[in-house]
C-alpha cells in the first residue's frame, strides 16, 4: 500500500497529448507549475494525483519482450532522471511524446498529461523519490453558485476535471531500479483500448518477489479454502476457519514456505493438496506470475494479510464465535426439540 500523507511535490509540468491515429499532436510546455505558492492547490493535486493509490495492492515492475530493461522507454528515462542523467522537464517531454507515438487506437482519448517529482512516498514501509506520469481523458460540467448584490447568483464551467475520478496513472518508486523499480498502475478505462496504457505505454507484469510470492500465496490459498475446496470436500464454517488459522500460523512461525512441509502441516490431505496445486496453477497461468516450491516469507507480506483471514463465525445475531485454534474443541450438532442449530465448545478456564 502506498502512503502519501507526507509526501511533497519537488516538480510538476503539464503537457497535452492527442491521439496520433486521429491526426492530432501534442503541445509540450516549457515551464513548470509553481506549485508552492498555494497551498490549496497543492493539497487538491495531491489529493486527485495519489488518493487512487492508496488502494492499489498490486506491485508491478516494468521489463521488455526481450528481458533487456533498456529497450523499456518510460523505465530508460526514469532511471536516467533518477540518476540525474535526465533533467525534470526534459523527463517529462520524452515520456509525453513517447505516450503519444502508442497512443494509436482509434477510440484513446486526448488529455492532459501531468508529470510531477516526488518525495517522501510511503511504500512497504519505507520512503523514497518517487516520478508520476497521470492522464486526464474525461472532462465534465460543474455548477458555481456565489453571492451576489440580491442573493445568489449561479454560473457553470465546462471541461473541468472531477479530483476524484483520475484517468490513468503510474507512479514510479525509486526502489530496486535494476529489477524494474517497484510500480503501481491505475487505469479506469474499459474496452478494448484499454491496454495501450499498462502494456503498450509502460510495459508492465506484476512484481514476483518475496513479498508478492507470499502475499499471493496467502490469498490463492484463503480463496482455495473459501470457494474451491467445499466443491470436493464437506466442510462447515469452522472447518475452513481451522484450515486458514493453520496456515496464517505457518506463515506466522516459519522463516521459509516449504511447499512439501506446507501441504502435510497445514493441509494435510494429499487429495486436497493436488487440488490446492491445480487451483495454483489456474493463477499463475491467468495472471503469469509462477509460484516457487521455496521462498522466504515476507514478514510484512503476512502482516498486510492477516486483516483479510477471518475467523469469527457469525450465528444469526446473537452470537459471533471467534476461533483462534483448537478446532477439535468445536462440535456442530442439531437440536431436534428446538429445531435449531448449535455448537458446543470445551474449555478449561473462563477469562476474567
Amino acid at each position: 500500500m502506498l502512503f502519501h500523507q507526507d509526501a511533497n511535490f519537488e516538480n510538476l509540468i503539464i503537457h497535452h497529448v492527442g491521439n496520433k491515429s486521429q491526426d492530432e499532436y501534442f503541445t509540450l510546455s516549457d515551464v513548470e507549475v509553481d506549485v508552492a505558492s498555494d497551498e490549496v492547490l497543492t493539497s487538491l493535486l495531491m489529493q486527485y494525483f495519489m488518493k487512487p493509490f492508496g488502494k492499489q495492492a498490486e506491485v508491478y515492475r516494468f521489463y521488455h519482450p526481450n528481458d533487456d530493461l533498456e529497450f523499456n522507454e518510460v523505465y530508460s528515462y526514469s532511471k536516467r532522471f533518477f540518476e540525474g542523467q535526465l533533467s525534470f522537464i526534459e523527463y517529462s517531454k520524452s515520456v509525453t511524446k513517447y505516450l503519444f507515438e502508442v497512443s494509436e487506437h482509434p477510440k484513446i482519448k486526448s488529455g492532459e498529461v501531468y508529470v510531477v517529482a516526488l518525495e517522501n512516498v510511503q511504500l512497504e514501509g519505507e520512503d523514497h523519490r518517487a516520478i508520476g506520469i497521470f492522464k486526464s481523458e474525461n472532462k465534465e460540467a460543474y455548477l458555481k453558485v456565489y453571492p451576489q448584490a440580491d442573493g445568489l447568483g449561479v454560473n457553470y464551467e465546462e471541461q473541468a476535471i472531477n479530483i476524484n475520478k483520475l484517468d490513468k496513472g503510474v507512479v514510479i518508486v525509486n526502489t530496486e531500479s535494476e529489477e524494474g523499480f517497484k510500480v503501481l498502475c491505475l487505469d479506469q478505462t474499459n474496452g478494448s483500448e484499454a491496454v495501450y496504457w499498462k502494456d503498450d505505454f509502460l510495459k508492465l507484469r506484476v512484481r514476483n518477489d518475496n513479498f508478492q510470492q507470499t502475499g499471493n500465496l496467502m490469498k490463492v490459498y484463503k480463496n482455495f479454502v473459501n470457494d474451491k475446496l467445499e466443491e470436493v470436500f464437506e466442510l462447515d464454517k469452522a472447518d475452513k476457519i481451522d484450515l486458514l488459522n493453520r496456515s496464517m500460523n505457518y506463515f506466522k512461525t516459519k522463516e521459509e514456505f516449504n511447499e512439501e512441509e506446507f501441504n502435510t502441516e497445514v493441509i494435510a490431505n494429499p487429495d486436497a493438496a493436488s487440488l490446492f496445486k491445480d487451483y495454483k496453477t489456474a493463477f499463475e497461468k491467468e495472471f503469469d506470475s509462477p509460484f516457487q516450491s521455496n521462498f522466504d516469507i515476507a514478514g510484512n507480506a503476512v502482516k498486510k494479510m492477516a486483516s483479510s483471514y477471518k475467523s469469527v463465525i457469525k450465528l444469526d445475531k446473537n452470537f459471533h464465535i471467534y476461533v483462534h485454534g483448537k478446532r477439535e474443541y468445536l462440535e456442530k450438532g442439531y437440536d431436534e426439540d428446538k429445531g435449531m442449530n448449535y455448537y458446543k465448545l470445551f474449555f478449561e478456564n473462563e477469562a476474567e
